[in-house]
């Protein structure tokens, strides 16, 4: 198996985890922890907008080699496994891609509230 065989079979799991962890936020089976970092990282990872931009270099595709595997590990370790693979499952079995308004408004919150204090400082500086 080549570099991009493995690239896409490695991104293929990742959008069923993310989807997995979507699934497993809803269900009430899960310990709440567990439902609170599923849902985050699930929120964060299905956004259409990210905390850095993939357009800052380096920094802008951080976020989707680093922080959303690493969320997600952490979220699969809380939920029960038997479980996580009942919601792999149900994932695999769905066509399509939800999307996180939760998310999106939250990483928007952010910005908005990093775009206030950059305004604020700017304007104690003159």
């Amino acid at each position: 198996m080549n570099f991009l065989e493995r690239a896409k079979l490695w991104a293929k799991r990742l959008k069923r985890e993310v989807v997995a962890l979507w699934i497993a936020a809803r269900d009430p089976r899960v310990p709440v922890s567990a439902k609170l970092v599923a849902g985050s990282v699930a929120a964060y990872a299905l956004s259409p907008i990210d905390l850095i931009p993939d357009f800052i270099p380096i920094l802008g595709y951080l976020d989707d080699l680093l922080i959303v595997p690493l969320g997600i590990m952490l979220a699969v370790r809380l939920v029960p496994q038997a479980l996580m693979t009942e919601f792999r499952e149900q994932a695999a079995l769905r066509e399509g891609r939800p999307t996180s308004r939760s998310g999106f408004a939250a990483i928007l919150a952010i910005w908005l509230l990093c775009l206030i204090l950059l305004l604020w400082v700017l304007v104690d500086l003159f």
